[in-house]
C-alpha cells in the first residue's frame, strides 16, 4: 500500500476507535483522526516488528485493518490517559 492509501485507512481506523472509545476526546473529532493516522502507522509496524505479519499491499486485509485500529486504539487510550484530565481541571 502506498503512503495515500495508510492515510486513508488511518483515518477510518481513528473513526471506528471513536466509535468504539465515545466520549470527550482531547482535540475533539480531528484529533481523533490524527491519531487514527498515527495509530495505522503505528499498528503496522508493531504487527510486523514484533508479531512476525507483514503488512500486505492489500488495501482490503482484515489484519491490516486490525492492526490499524488497534493501533489507534492504544494512542488514543495513552493520550486519555496522559492528557484527558487537564480540561477537565481548566473549569
Amino acid at each position: 500500500m502506498g503512503i495515500v492509501s495508510w492515510i486513508i485507512l488511518g483515518l477510518l481506523a481513528g473513526g471506528i476507535a471513536k466509535i468504539l472509545l465515545p466520549g470527550r476526546d482531547p482535540g475533539g473529532t480531528l484529533g481523533t483522526l490524527v491519531f487514527g493516522v498515527a495509530g495505522a502507522f503505528v499498528g503496522g509496524w508493531l504487527s510486523a516488528k514484533f508479531l512476525d505479519r507483514p503488512v500486505r499491499h492489500d488495501f482490503f486485509d482484515g489484519a491490516t485493518w486490525l492492526a490499524a485500529i488497534g493501533g489507534a486504539l492504544v494512542l488514543l487510550i495513552l493520550y486519555r490517559l496522559l492528557f484527558g484530565n487537564s480540561r477537565d481541571a481548566r473549569r
